[in-house]
């Protein structure tokens, strides 16, 4: 039997977007949450030790990406390489917003935010974020889940 609760959670599946001054990056995010009625305001936990925490930091925006089950294969290219020495952009099928931040055109949708303000959570940093406008691009694809991700063996239960 598992020992640890947390486990049975069946997390969305987000990348994270972002740009500051010409930079731009995106990761692999599951910790987020609505904090306000109406869609109004997000928490979104980034790790710490990533290069897409620094760069929003700097600028203050980003963008949440819902992405879907047949973008499987950006686990590996987001969450599981450095875009400090690598351009995670390359081949990856992208517009810029009306901030010049990224979003992904193949995602369910996305969600505009701005960064009201943070605080430390352990190794995560947690932003609130006031969202701007939120997009729906491909209604009809299906929502990445840990769950999902899990059965294809693309991470460790």
């Amino acid at each position: 039997m598992p020992k640890r609760l947390l486990k049975y959670k069946n997390y969305d599946v987000h990348s994270v977007t972002t740009v500051a001054n010409g930079r731009k990056n995106a990761n692999i995010v599951t910790w987020l949450m609505q904090t306000a009625m109406g869609g109004k305001v997000l928490a979104v936990a980034l790790y710490n030790v990533d290069y897409t925490i620094e760069l929003v930091r700097e600028s203050g925006i980003l963008n949440v990406n819902l992405l879907a089950t047949d973008q499987a294969g950006l686990i590996r290219k987001l969450g599981q390489q450095s875009g400090r020495n690598r351009d995670k952009f390359k081949n990856l099928p992208h517009a810029l917003d009306d901030r010049g931040c990224p979003y992904l055109t193949e995602a369910v949708g996305y969600v505009q935010c701005r960064v009201m303000h943070t605080t430390n959570a352990g190794d995560h940093e947690l932003f609130i974020c006031e969202v701007i406008k939120q997009v729906v691009l491909n209604p009809d694809k299906n929502v990445m889940t840990n769950e999902f991700l899990k059965e294809k063996k693309l991470i460790r239960g």
